[in-house]
């Protein structure tokens, strides 16, 4: 089995010219002599950071780890190197990557002081004439290559020891070196980096060359973030079927089953590979990495992979064609930039430097006003788009199907009964202002808690075929009219008490109060700022003209949801949107006190769980708009009809659903 694995070109770190760039009117000697000491104090962290990014992304069982760490042994290259055709001299700095045949190491050409990312191969490792022709094929291909998302072929030239291939220098490294530093991405990251990647590749296609090894560590960033296809060594071009070579090439985990198979590579095993690629940026690692390389492959012809709970469902789709077994089933390169995972969520026009090892804060920009009036016009009654969004009364889909949990068992004895109420008391406690119980609810604790306690209610709680005859009296704040528009802004919202809520794509959360005066501007949790809607601070124009004319459309455009009284207790904490989901079936809302909402579509019957003096409650809204109110304890106790369970059952399920 011949698998074959060439140089991955590794840049630097962010540092400029580093590695002894230098003045050009230096004297060659001392040049030299600086490049020495440089290479001398880096030497160690060098060769640890090679061997580290060798075995980046790469089965731990692969054959080719050991070859590329036996590939090291090289005789030394000179630091000052002349291309003996042109005279041009250059200073060669720290070492970036290496691979089987070569290294690549920081260049800087002495007379304009430019940085390359320069390709060194020692005519002693191609010696062999069918290696030789590899990286001849290699500079042929991509030497012709000019776009904006392709690594840059500058120039090569040889002399009596080596080969010099100038490539492009991304300072910001790979995206093998992101994920690395970062674990996972956000999907706004994502859809940025995918876009990018399917520019270059789908430019690649057009010149009928398929590139064959597609994989993090081939994906080179820029100093401005802009992502780079780069190295060619496994680059053919597209034959015939009839025709196509059978030989099985690339990194195991990124092989499509057709090349497994010895079918040859086409644009689909591109398109595979690229699935497997979105796959590790959004959760970390590769979809069919196992701990044994015969296993990953078994995984690869089966199309077996798990796609967790913590994906959302366009994520999840457009994975899952990409990773279609038949190569005819995978989507093509334009089918994926049009999916709903791309039209129906935020991309940033570029992100800052700090992604490479933080997660990024998507502020939004300041534009002109006349930008906004044109966006107002657009998203309420313009021509060219309209949101997306659903009211109390549109009907979709069928009534939503139950999730499998445990058999639920009757518990008789009193301490059991009292030992699952403590399952579903509240345990967020009461917040006497807001800014104290947004401290501790992030996402996670919020929505853990929520969904320990009505799992615990579903697990324990008795079959019955009615409803409880307790009706509680309850004030609380819950989701009256919603607007989904965040393809291009975010999701917006109005309570009962006409507060006025947007969760932005950035992140950032904005309410106008019932007295349309007055805004509260959450960029981080526990982190408040209030100010006049009339005179906002100028960073906060654009999202506050946004947030009016969301109040606006609702107010004259959608109907309240159901028969709940309008109640504002200024005692208890501003409802705060931490999180919102919405399957095809129906939208789950979680804000920061611990309220969950799920509207159910086809029937307009929604679910409102909230916590109140350390009490549980769940309010069910029927068909007919009208709404009962329980204890989570009396459910637990009573049990309820099959109507409700199955909706509880289904809330759950989104809940445990929601995005990271």
């Amino acid at each position: 089995m011949d698998l074959l694995r060439t140089i991955a070109y590794q840049p630097g770190s962010n540092n400029g010219g580093g590695g002894g760039g230098g003045n050009s009117k230096m004297s060659e000697q001392a040049l030299g002599k600086a490049c020495s000491g440089e290479a001398r104090r880096k030497k160690a962290a060098a060769a640890a950071a090679e061997a580290s990014e060798q075995q980046q992304y790469q089965h731990p069982h692969h054959p080719l780890s050991a070859a590329a760490a036996s590939a090291a042994t090289t005789t030394e290259i000179s630091r000052i190197i002349t291309d003996p055709t042109t005279g041009r001299r250059y200073c060669r700095g720290k070492v970036l990557g290496k691979g089987g045949f070569a290294k690549c190491y920081e260049m800087t050409d002495l007379t304009t002081n430019k940085v390359y990312a320069a390709k060194i191969i020692p005519h002693s490792r191609v010696a062999k004439p069918h290696q030789r022709e590899k990286i001849d094929k290699e500079i042929e291909l991509h030497r012709m290559l000019n776009h904006r998302h392709i690594v840059q072929f500058y120039h090569y030239f040889e002399d009596k020891e080596n080969i010099y291939i100038l490539l492009e220098y991304c300072s910001r490294r790979s995206m093998a070196h992101i994920l690395k530093a970062r674990k996972v991405l956000t999907a706004p990251e994502v859809r940025y980096y995918l876009r990018q990647i399917v520019s270059g590749l789908k430019y690649l296609h057009e010149q009928e060359i398929l590139h064959r090894d597609l994989k993090l560590g081939n994906f080179f960033i820029n100093d401005a973030m802009e992502l780079k296809v780069g190295d060619f060594g496994l680059a053919a071009r597209l034959e015939p079927l009839e025709h196509r070579r059978r030989t099985i090439c690339g990194t195991p985990n990124y092989l499509s089953p057709e090349v497994l198979n010895k079918q040859g590579h086409g644009c689909e095993s591109d398109i595979w590979a690229l699935g497997c690629v979105m796959y590790t940026m959004l959760l970390g690692r590769p979809p069919f990495e196992t701990t044994n390389l015969k296993e990953t492959y078994r995984c690869i012809r089966e199309a077996k992979y798990s796609l967790p709970s913590s994906l959302l469902p366009p994520a999840k789709h457009l994975i899952a064609t990409m990773l279609s077994k038949n190569p005819e089933d995978r989507p093509s390169l334009d089918d994926i930039v049009r999916h709903d995972f791309f039209l129906l969520g935020f991309t940033p026009e570029r992100l800052p430097a700090s992604c490479c090892h933080t997660v990024p804060d998507f502020n939004l920009s300041s534009p002109a006003k006349n930008f906004f009036k044109k966006a107002a016009a657009a998203l309420f009654g313009g021509k060219k788009e309209k949101a997306r969004y659903f009211d109390t009364h549109n009907r979709l889909e069928t009534q939503p199907p139950s999730t499998t949990v445990a058999k639920p068992s009757i518990l008789t004895e009193a301490k059991q009964i009292d030992a699952i109420r403590m399952i579903v008391r509240g345990t967020l406690g009461s917040c006497s202002s807001s800014s104290e119980c947004l401290e501790d609810s992030t996402m996670g604790s919020v929505a853990d808690t929520v969904a320990r306690v009505l799992r615990g209610c579903l697990e324990n709680m008795p079959e019955s075929d009615h409803i409880p005859k307790e009706q509680l009296t309850a004030s609380f704040q819950w989701v009256t009219k919603w607007v989904d528009y965040s393809n291009k802004y975010g999701f917006g919202y109005q309570l009962s008490d006409h507060t006025v809520g947007v969760l932005f794509n950035n992140g950032a959360h904005m309410s106008l109060l019932p007295d349309k005066k007055t805004v509260h501007y959450y960029a981080e949790l526990g982190q408040c700022s209030v100010f006049s809607a009339t005179d906002a601070p100028e960073q906060f124009i654009s999202q506050v003209t946004v947030l009016k004319y969301f109040s606006h459309y609702m107010e004259e455009n959608l109907m309240d949801g159901g028969d709940l009284p309008s109640v504002t207790d200024i005692r208890r904490p501003r409802l705060y949107l931490l999180q919102w989901l919405k399957s095809d079936k129906a939208l789950m809302m979680l804000f920061n006190d611990g309220t969950f909402q799920v509207n159910f579509y086809h029937d307009h019957t929604k679910i409102i769980i909230c916590n109140q003096n350390e009490e549980y409650l769940l309010t069910y809204i029927n068909e007919d708009r009208l709404s009962t109110t329980f204890r989570l304890t009396t459910l637990l106790m009573s049990g309820c009809s099959l109507e409700l369970k199955h909706r509880m059952e289904y809330a759950l399920n989104m809940l445990l659903q929601r995005c990271n």
